[in-house]
């Protein structure tokens, strides 16, 4: 089956050359069986020495156990690709927060006016705290996380927002430069779906590509 033509990377030589990895797996199953595939999965299978510890860590930033659910993290992950309109990056981790939390139609209203969303208080809090980070990082003060302990969040919770906040202001920029270009709608969706399964470990993401293909 012929693969679905994409827009090339801006980074041509990165593009050419994934290494032998689980990434690199991922892009010829998907090509395979004629589906888009994620740009950024040639970040990670160039130099895959470098790039598999921050496979582990986004794992373990977005799926360890938290007092932030899966779905909340997410949408911050979401909606901090969104204020910095990376486009790749806010529509394929708003395709794993609307599976995750079972309503596109949810995070579509975050993302265009948190305030005015049905997301309670408390989280919108959150929200507001994963803006300033990246909008107004050198007025972040105590007083910023005693609002949250006011809204009933730990400092465990508050240091798992930096974590994904932070990770994915790392992730906008790395992704944007090196022209990671979005997919379809349809394609973001189905991603999302085996992301929100399977996590960020790239064999757990191939085995459960593999599954839904055989």
């Amino acid at each position: 089956m012929k693969a679905i033509e994409q827009e090339p990377m801006y980074l041509r030589e990165v593009e050419a050359n994934p290494q032998p990895s689980p990434y690199a797996s991922l892009i010829d199953a998907t090509k395979a069986a004629g589906r888009e595939y994620w740009q950024i999965w040639h970040l990670f299978a160039f130099r895959p020495e470098v790039t598999s510890p921050l496979a582990s860590f986004t794992e373990g930033v977005m799926r360890a156990p938290s007092s932030v659910s899966l779905g909340l993290r997410e949408l911050i992950a979401a909606y901090t690709s969104w204020i910095n309109e990376c486009q790749f990056c806010w529509r394929s981790h708003a395709a794993v927060a609307a599976e995750l939390l079972g309503s596109e139609e949810l995070v579509r209203a975050v993302l265009n006016d948190p305030e005015s969303s049905p997301l309670p208080e408390n989280e919108k809090a959150l929200l507001r705290f994963a803006a300033k980070i990246t909008t107004d990082l050198p007025e972040m003060n105590q007083s910023d996380v005693d609002t949250l302990h006011a809204q009933g969040w730990t400092d465990e919770a508050i240091y798992f927002t930096i974590l994904v906040v932070s990770l994915f202001n790392f992730y906008n920029r790395w992704v944007t430069t090196s022209g990671v270009h979005p997919v379809s709608e349809e394609a973001h969706r189905s991603h999302g779906k085996r992301l929100a399964l399977s996590g960020y470990e790239p064999k757990h993401r191939l085995q459960g590509m593999q599954n839904t293909l055989s």
